[in-house]
């Protein structure tokens, strides 16, 4: 039975760790999704695919047709896409913001959602990971528009998983508080990254909850920090 791997956002920090991991494990065939690459690994059992705005469903459903449907084999997604913004109250917070942290963290995962369903409903099954936020879970002060749409994340999470019954797809997310890339890093410079997660842990994790996928839909998983 054929094991078949797509990352979303494959080229960013997080996405380039997790495939550096991902791409040692027991996968046929692995489809690595962005709108470029620049540091992106490669082998014989990759496949790189450009994609430009996610948000778009037909720009979706077009990199969808470039994977190929096996009736026996197992599909397995990860997304890291989404987008932060923060700094603001509510009233501070305008219109055009706050929906495009709808458009970035929802409707880009909604579209992904909505094509790997059709797609593992033609096989033998598979499962999604999302990437939501802590604070989805945790409102923090200043970061209304971001937490509000990935609290919608996750709840398209925790609707996908009792839809997904029907066809043996199984939905999940994690939601780190914070992630040890350099963006972050430069970002809080004082803290102490020693605490952070890294990208490649993460990836080690989502192959647990990959291979363990027909019993753990639905659970939105929080990564406050990691033991030193």
């Amino acid at each position: 039975m054929k094991k078949i791997l797509l990352i979303f956002g494959a080229n960013g920090e997080l996405g380039s760790g997790v495939s550096k991991v991902l791409a040692q494990k027991d996968y046929d065939e692995i489809f690595l999704f962005d709108f470029k690459f620049n540091k992106s690994i490669s082998s014989d059992k990759i496949k790189h695919i450009q994609i430009a705005d996610l948000s778009d469903e037909q720009n979706v459903q077009t990199a969808f047709n470039e994977i190929p449907i096996y009736k026996d084999a197992e599909y397995f997604l990860f997304s890291t896409i989404g987008g932060f913004f923060g700094g603001k109250k509510i009233w501070e917070t305008s219109i055009e913001e706050m929906m495009k942290m709808i458009k970035m963290n929802l409707i880009t995962n909604f579209n992904i959602a909505k094509s790997f369903s059709l797609l593992v409903k033609e096989a033998r099954g598979g499962a999604i990971n999302f990437t939501s936020a802590y604070t989805a879970n945790h409102p923090e002060e200043n970061k209304f528009a971001y937490g509000m749409s990935k609290s919608a994340l996750s709840y398209l999470v925790k609707s996908l998983s009792i839809e997904g019954e029907e066809i043996k797809l199984s939905a999940m997310a994690l939601a780190p508080f914070i992630i040890d890339t350099k963006a972050n890093r430069d970002w809080m410079s004082q803290a102490d990254f020693s605490k952070w997660i890294k990208s490649e842990e993460i990836g080690e994790l989502i192959y647990d909850l990959f291979k363990n996928y027909k019993i753990n839909s639905g659970n939105i998983i929080e990564l406050k920090l990691r033991l030193e």
